[in-house]
């Protein structure tokens, strides 16, 4: 990136390091790098995650079905940190071979399921327990019309707009340009949509919702990439009056507090085992 003129070679080799925020984790091979098992705590659900907006889909989605009385959705929720490399350890490979969080493990029978890609944990979850995913045909598929569309936009927010914009080592008005466009589309795409109905997918709150929120409600309320400015926000009213909608539910504000490593206290939890994890962090918010 740092040569105008770049011409890529007949054959691309991997030179280390590569330089950005996250050049000592990223590789070109899979699998793990050192052996060690993850750790189990007393819930059928375990759950190895960093408060990323993928892992906080999934800590809402927990927090969101415990709020509506299921007892079967209590969860362990282990820190996974990704920059000291504990993505590669034998057990977490072994929970999702794709070395990216969240993985959740699934206790409750005799043979443990492992359940990996945030996407398919919601739909998982929502399924396990009946909740917010629509009965009715017509909405079932729209909901999923949604949740597919995030899954599939979201890394052009991320490894596009965020890693060029806030983490490369270099700033280069090209990708810039290029994924600023990218991201302000779908911020448009969503914001028409929301222009129509109060819920992403319709009348109703469902996992559409909890997933995209976390990205792109993240990126409205200005705490994406110190972007809101960049991205004048403030023109999508629609996506910005459902993102402080959602923001205000209090499962989603415990949610965003699981496995975030912080020296404040009431901003969350590195890990969560019990419901008075978060409460503690509550309390601490309201002194």
């Amino acid at each position: 990136m740092s040569d105008a003129t770049y011409t890529p070679p007949k054959v691309w080799t991997w030179e280390q390091p590569n330089g950005g925020q996250f050049a000592s984790i990223n590789r070109p091979i899979s699998g793990a790098t050192h052996d060690k098992d993850l750790p189990v705590g007393k819930h059928p659900l375990q759950l190895y995650s960093l408060g990323t907006p993928n892992g906080v889909k999934v800590t809402i989605m927990l927090e969101e079905l415990l709020a509506r009385g299921h007892k079967g959705a209590e969860y362990d929720a282990w820190l996974i940190n990704i920059g000291e490399g504990d993505q590669f350890s034998s057990g977490f490979v072994a929970a999702n071979p794709n070395s990216k969080i969240p993985a959740l493990v699934d206790r409750s029978s005799d043979k443990p399921a492992r359940v990996f890609e945030s996407g398919s944990i919601l739909l998982y979850l929502a399924e396990k327990f009946g909740e917010f995913l629509p009965t009715d045909p017509a909405a079932r598929t729209e909901m999923m019309n949604w949740l597919f569309w995030q899954m599939g936009s979201a890394p052009y927010i991320g490894g596009g707009f965020g890693h060029f914009y806030a983490y490369a080592p270099e700033k280069y008005q090209y990708p810039i340009d290029r994924f600023t466009m990218e991201a302000k589309r779908q911020m448009d795409v969503l914001d028409k949509a929301l222009g129509e109905r109060p819920y992403i997918a319709g009348d109703e709150y469902t996992i559409a919702d909890i997933a995209i929120f976390p990205w792109y409600g993240g990126l409205v309320l200005g705490r994406a990439y110190n972007a809101g400015e960049f991205l004048t926000v403030h023109e999508y009213r629609n996506l910005l009056a459902w993102a402080q909608k959602i923001d205000a539910r209090p499962a989603v504000v415990r949610g965003r507090k699981v496995n975030r490593v912080t020296e404040d206290k009431s901003e969350g939890v590195a890990e969560r085992h019990d419901a008075a994890d978060l409460d503690a962090t509550i309390d601490t918010a309201a002194e």
